[in-house]
């Protein structure tokens, strides 16, 4: 027999195995300073384009008020326990009350955090004879929740609605033969590597034709997408038609947590039956007061999503202006797709970061296919005009070095030594 560990320590996986060069670098970097467009990477300013701090709330003096006066006045312990047991308060519910109604939904539950919520609701609503039909380029926690299904899944290809109708038949099909069992449909409002928008409106149509409830994780289009920033659903005008809709307070509120909204009935059964929240320690009351404030700016200053769209409009249309593939973006998400390897992409970090100051996230290899490289650009409210001209400059001038073969190397830099 084997010792389990043997196998960790032959394989690293495959993003740890660059971990002895990368760490600290491109892996687990150390960004300092107040949150913002521009903080320290190694003692050096960069301009940052890898946080969805979205509306820019994350230093917003007045949430930071509320935080610091919620931290003096409760602490981080209060309340203690799980909601269940002894960890609700009237500001728990509050926070609810007011995520319902932002998002015309007649409940919502709070949640710890937005990648076990989802996880553990996909847990609670769906049993061994219901099928679940998802978008193939789902986010990691969508996965991780089927892999907790017992029953059927189907993929469908990407905003593919052709498909996504023929996985509607095969999962009807099943459920008729089996003579029970539901359908949850899953996909996402704003699909967070390419920027696009999931095809709701779509999706929601062929309700005419089958049985089916429909969960959107909107994660990337809460606060950023529709008229009020209700998200993809008020975008599409069919936010009646999503049945669950689930967002995380990470990106536009900057914060910690989560919640899905959706009939009072059902919002009920989650809240009696998912696991991750009922045998875990409530979200502090900081967090919840936080959020609520942080809500409360959503609603009342629209001038920050036009902001945001200001300047993620101007960063885009740069971009495509010097000949870059933008992909089919249709948010605030900017992928910036190229071809190279991954030695000539750590390489054009490291020119990026040293000697343009440009701080932005690449994705390589495995996740992507080989030999394509994806800058992924995230703007904020807080951006300058400035801070895009130089960003549009430097990507123009590392684009020409990466065409011409300068970042041509045999391994992937050692940026960890100098850690």
């Amino acid at each position: 027999m084997a010792d389990i560990f043997e196998k960790l320590i032959k394989n690293s996986g495959p993003l740890g195995q660059h971990r002895e060069r990368a760490h600290g670098y491109f892996s687990f970097p150390k960004l300092e300073g107040d949150i913002g467009a521009r903080m320290k990477f190694r003692g050096k300013e960069m301009i940052v384009w890898s946080l969805n701090n979205y509306l820019g709330l994350a230093n917003h003096p007045e949430v930071r008020k509320v935080d610091a006066d919620a931290s003096k006045e409760f602490g981080l312990a209060s309340p203690m326990g799980a909601r269940m047991m002894s960890g609700n308060s009237n500001y728990h519910e509050q926070l609810e009350k007011e995520l319902a109604a932002f998002e015309e939904k007649e409940d919502a539950i709070l949640m710890n955090y937005g990648y076990q919520g989802i996880m553990s609701a996909i847990d609670a609503i769906c049993g061994r004879h219901d099928v679940i039909v998802y978008d193939a380029e789902a986010h990691a926690c969508i996965i991780d929740g089927l892999r907790l299904h017992p029953g059927h899944r189907y993929v469908f290809k990407h905003n593919d609605i052709d498909d996504c109708e023929k996985q509607l038949e095969r999962a009807t099909a099943l459920i008729e033969k089996q003579k029970s069992g539901g359908i949850l449909v899953i996909t996402e409002g704003v699909f967070g590597m390419a920027g696009d928008q999931g095809k709701l409106k779509e999706i929601a149509a062929l309700k005419n034709k089958y049985q089916f409830r429909l969960l959107v994780d909107d994660a990337h289009g809460f606060g950023t997408l529709g008229k009020r920033g209700a998200g993809a659903g008020e975008a599409q005008v069919c936010q009646d038609a999503i049945d669950l809709y689930f967002s995380t307070f990470a990106k536009s509120m900057a914060s910690i947590g989560a919640f899905m909204a959706g009939q009072k009935v059902i919002i009920d059964f989650i809240r009696y039956n998912i696991r991750s929240q009922i045998f875990a320690k409530s979200v502090p009351m900081p967090f919840v007061l936080g959020n609520l404030k942080r809500l409360e700016l959503l609603r009342t200053k629209p001038e920050l999503k036009d902001k945001l769209w200001s300047n993620a409009l101007k960063l885009q249309a740069g971009l495509k202006e010097r000949g870059f593939d933008i992909g089919k973006t249709d948010s605030v998400v900017t992928p910036v797709y190229m071809k190279g390897g991954v030695e000539e992409a750590t390489a054009m970090v490291v020119d990026l970061r040293e000697n343009y100051k440009i701080f932005c996230s690449i994705v390589l290899y495995p996740v992507i296919p080989k030999g394509h490289i994806i800058f992924r650009l995230i703007p904020t409210a807080d951006h300058t005009d400035e801070d895009i001209a130089l960003t549009l400059q430097a990507f123009s001038e590392t684009k020409e070095k990466l065409d011409a073969g300068a970042y041509k190397s045999e391994a992937i830099p050692n940026m960890a030594e100098a850690n």
